[in-house]
């Protein structure tokens, strides 16, 4: 199969792609338009949590199809009742709203936290977010975010949301005041190279948060949904905050995420929030299946056990070529390599022949990997071996 150029030029410029079209995938594979296969340890940047087309989405999706797709959000549907439901008794929340992306559900906290400062507040609206996030790609979630340059990309920024450094409890109590409302942080940044937020720090946030009367919204986009070995991120400190925002693994492929909140915390009135595909039965139907599927007794276990063995894996190879280490939380993890080759690496794994390897370099001088909650074993020793031999060839 040869590449469609004129259809290539029809999609809008918005990234360098490589010359390839992925045309199917099974698990934690991918194959390409010339019968080419890649092992995927990208996975839709965490997105597909159970590899590409697993049957319990498949059979979820034909399911539903044949039975209702989108009555629209102004009438209640089963399949957005049964994962609302799974996610409140999974958690420590008490409702659910429903969107199509995490930025969507991001933005919708970002409501959620200035309607309560509204209410509850005198109209406290700041909040603060920290330096290095990453939180979404509409005007207020890239306002939010602390990534490099993004304060000047469409100018002006949404106003209300001062910047703190991550793991320094300090930093954040510096920037409250009488017009903030809420913390938001991601449990591990994941763009800005997989940071994870300590326990100890996770703690102390909650405490000074409720001593101040404020809001601390979770943004587990990526790290929700079994990603780092518990269901949510946040369960691994021990604490319970009043937001959270989920994405990517919810719908395992498919466009779906979802913004929990507390009972206290939801004030929305009617109109206030909406949209206009949020929680449509083809979606949810999807979400359940897949949330179902991850817990499964005996199917967090197994995480585990990977992350403990790409973590091994990952320290050996660091270890080997006189790296600076790996850092994570279960399937979430970032070799921290000792010179810029990153995205040398990305492409000489993706060229390498027969088949090839997908990776994804955030910074240069780092790796970062997010493979199917469902990887085998046998695929991760692969991931390592393949990947000892790209660096003899990059470095060489």
């Amino acid at each position: 199969m040869s590449i469609d150029r004129a259809g290539l030029n029809a999609l809008m410029e918005i990234t360098s792609r490589p010359e390839l079209v992925f045309v199917r995938g099974q698990g934690s594979w991918l194959e390409d338009h010339t019968g080419k296969r890649y092992l995927d340890f990208i996975q839709g940047w965490a997105v597909n949590c159970l590899g590409h087309n697993p049957q319990a989405m498949i059979d979820a999706l034909d399911r539903q199809s044949r039975l209702l797709i989108n009555p629209s959000p102004a009438f209640y549907n089963q399949p957005s009742i049964d994962l609302a439901r799974r996610i409140v008794e999974s958690s420590c929340f008490d409702r659910v709203f429903f969107a199509n992306s995490g930025a969507e559900a991001n933005e919708g906290a970002i409501k959620l936290a200035r309607k309560w400062g509204q209410l509850h507040r005198k109209g406290a609206y700041k909040i603060i977010t920290f330096d290095h996030s990453f939180h979404g790609r509409t005007l207020a979630t890239m306002s939010a975010s602390g990534k490099a340059g993004w304060d000047t990309k469409f100018a002006p920024q949404v106003d209300g949301f001062p910047k703190a450094d991550l793991n320094d409890l300090d930093s954040v109590r510096a920037l409250i005041d009488d017009r903030t409302v809420a913390v938001m942080l991601e449990p591990v940044q994941g763009e800005a190279g997989v940071i994870p937020a300590t326990r100890e720090f996770l703690q102390s946030l909650r405490a000074l948060t409720r001593e101040h009367g404020l809001l601390l919204i979770v943004d587990e986009v990526q790290t929700g949904m079994a990603r780092t070995g518990r269901m949510y991120a946040y369960q691994h400190a021990g604490i319970e905050p009043d937001i959270m925002t989920l994405g990517k693994g919810i719908g395992g492929g498919v466009p779906l995420a979802a913004l929990c909140a507390r009972e206290p915390v939801c004030c929305f009135e009617h109109g206030d929030q909406g949209g206009t595909y949020n929680g449509n039965p083809l979606m949810t139907a999807v979400g359940a299946a897949i949330f179902d599927v991850l817990a499964a007794p005996g199917f967090l276990d197994e995480v585990n056990a990977r992350a403990q063995q790409l973590s091994a894996g990952l320290t050996a190879l660091s270890d080997k070529w006189g790296m600076r280490g790996e850092r994570g939380l279960g399937l979430l993890r970032a070799l921290i390599m000792d010179r810029d080759d990153g995205p040398a690496l990305v492409q000489a794994a993706r060229e390498r022949a027969p088949e090839g390897l997908l990776l994804n370099a955030p910074r240069g001088n780092l790796l970062r990997f997010m493979p199917a909650l469902n990887v085998t074993a046998g695929e991760i020793d692969t991931l390592l071996a393949w990947l000892d031999e790209l660096l003899v060839q990059v470095r060489r």
